[in-house]
């Protein structure tokens, strides 16, 4: 499982696939969000403006990251 680190106190999830390297590019990212591929915390999340914070767990496509 990667591990995403953030100076910020929450990153948007469509940021996150992007800089997780999940997805190439924002039109990517929110394609797979609306199309209920992604997972938060093992549940399905359609919002790709969600606000993921330290802790969070998000899954696509087989690959999972945490958010430090």
């Amino acid at each position: 499982m990667k591990k995403i680190k953030i100076n910020t106190e929450f990153i948007k999830l469509d940021q996150l696939l992007k800089f997780a390297d999940f997805v190439q590019t924002g039109g990517e990212a929110k394609n797979v969000v609306a199309q209920g591929l992604v997972l938060v915390n093992d549940n399905i999340c359609t919002m790709r403006g969600k606000k993921l914070r330290s802790g969070d767990i998000v899954e696509f496509d087989g690959q999972k990251c945490v958010i430090n």
